[in-house]
């Protein structure tokens, strides 16, 4: 057994130094980046729709509606020639309300997220001749997730998420392909719990011509274990997103998109589902490039 373990902290060893031989990376020093700023605004308003009940043209008898979804996205990312140092915060909120002909307003979420990440990330090796080229490594992540607002019948989410594991990453084609362990501390409830999983996604963009550009992403989590049972534990969460980036002007995209989210609870019968399509006018803008 201890041949065996030796053996394996050698290749490993050996490993861990032919990558620091191979990974070059062309960027250094920071970059400072405003990956998307993207806000959308619908509303439809109906006056008199209660004396048009009786006719077949829906522009008058519809309920009047609002809906508004705005996402933020800054990255503040540290290049150095054997690790990748990344700082993200993301912000996305969506709210809809509709106000029926007859009866009380309904205001409905359908996005509430605020997500602070700092990760490290080890360059080991860089490919060049497989899938556009990407380069290979170990990582770690910090984050927390909350809530802009509370849910009408819960407390606001708090969860404190480490992650560890391997993955593909700054490559042409494929910006991320990642497999690890997850620790949760979930303070969303009293007392707080600690929760084990893992997860698995990737992050790929696709030129389709000038100006175009396909983007595709997913995330797939599976909870293992919990410190503390509750009714609202999930077993699994999915989620994907599809899009397609068109410039319009310098830094202004329109991207039709849709967006799927499922997940199923430990102690339900049945899944969850979320399907948002839509098109997003975005804006982003490069403050400061690694050289």
């Amino acid at each position: 057994m201890q041949h065996l373990r030796n053996k394996a902290f050698l290749t490993l060893a050996l490993f861990l130094a032919a990558g620091l031989l191979h990974a070059q990376d062309g960027k250094r020093g920071w970059q400072i980046e405003l990956k998307k700023l993207a806000f959308d605004v619908t509303s439809t308003e109906v006056k008199n729709a209660n004396v048009y009940q009786d006719f077949s043209e829906a522009r008058l008898t519809s309920d009047s509606q609002s809906a508004v979804r705005g996402l933020f996205d800054m990255i503040s990312d540290y290049h150095a020639q054997h690790y990748l140092w990344t700082n993200e915060l993301l912000m996305d909120y969506g709210r809809t309300k509709v106000r029926p002909v007859n009866g009380e307003k309904i205001t409905n979420e359908n996005a509430d997220t605020i997500l602070l990440t700092t990760g490290y990330t080890q360059r080991l090796w860089k490919v060049d001749d497989i899938l556009g080229g990407f380069e290979v490594g170990p990582f770690a992540n910090l984050g927390y997730e909350t809530e802009f607002t509370k849910p009408d019948h819960s407390p606001r989410k708090k969860i404190l998420r480490g992650t560890a594991g391997i993955k593909l990453f700054e490559g042409k084609y494929l910006k991320s392909l990642f497999a690890a362990v997850v620790g949760e501390r979930d303070y969303t409830y009293n007392p707080a719990a600690s929760k084990l999983a893992w997860e698995a996604g990737f992050k790929i963009e696709q030129p389709v011509r000038e100006g175009v550009t396909a983007k595709y992403s997913a995330l797939y989590r599976k909870y293992v274990s919990t410190s503390e049972k509750r009714a609202t534990d999930l077993n699994y969460e999915f989620e994907a997103d599809a899009r397609l980036d068109v410039q319009l002007y310098k830094n202004l995209y329109l991207a039709p998109f849709v967006s799927y989210y499922t997940a199923k609870g430990k102690y339900v019968a049945k899944r969850g589902e979320n399907v948002y399509v839509g098109v997003s006018l975005s804006f982003s803008h490069l403050f400061h490039a690694a050289q």
